[in-house]
């Protein structure tokens, strides 16, 4: 019997690349006149992967929000791996909304990408999920490179990388 190949489906964020697109937006922040004086302020949690954006306005949060995700296109994020929530009232007229990081695939998704990848009906394909990650394996390796382009055309709400190809 032939030695299966596999790699890895996993989701993760650099989260040094995603501080340093928070430190030069809080920068801009402060130089940018018309968010200079707005009371605008974006706060970022590094243990719990979030963001919290506080500004007076849903236009002024949407500016912040808007120089955040172009910091972080610069530093090769992909948009998908920060969700943010709904506006929400906060104190002294003013609105919060949180943002989530994107690290990991949780449960639900896994069992999607697995069922769309059997949907394919490959001969041979294995998937198993292995916590946050799924390990694809198949003897054939051209099957392996079908996969990956086919899960590389759908839309799983989060950015998605192929590690350890062997």
């Amino acid at each position: 019997m032939a030695k299966d190949s596999s790699f890895d489906v996993v989701s993760e964020v650099n989260m040094q690349e995603i501080d340093n697109a928070w430190q030069q937006t809080k920068k801009e922040l402060i130089q940018r006149y018309d968010l200079k004086d707005s009371g605008a302020k974006l706060d970022l949690d590094k243990q719990a992967g979030a963001f919290t954006l506080t500004a007076p306005s849903e236009f002024v949060a949407s500016q912040v929000q808007d120089v955040l995700n172009t910091k972080l296109v610069r530093r090769s994020i992909d948009l998908k791996a920060l969700s943010w929530g709904e506006p929400q009232g906060a104190s002294g007229m003013t609105i919060k909304i949180l943002g989530k990081i994107v690290s990991g695939i949780d449960k639900d998704t896994a069992g999607r990408i697995n069922k769309d990848i059997r949907a394919l009906k490959f001969k041979n394909v294995k998937v198993a999920i292995e916590g946050e990650k799924l390990r694809v394996s198949s003897p054939s390796k051209d099957a392996l490179q079908e996969v990956i382009t086919f899960l590389k055309e759908q839309d799983y709400g989060q950015p998605l990388q192929y590690h350890n190809y062997r």
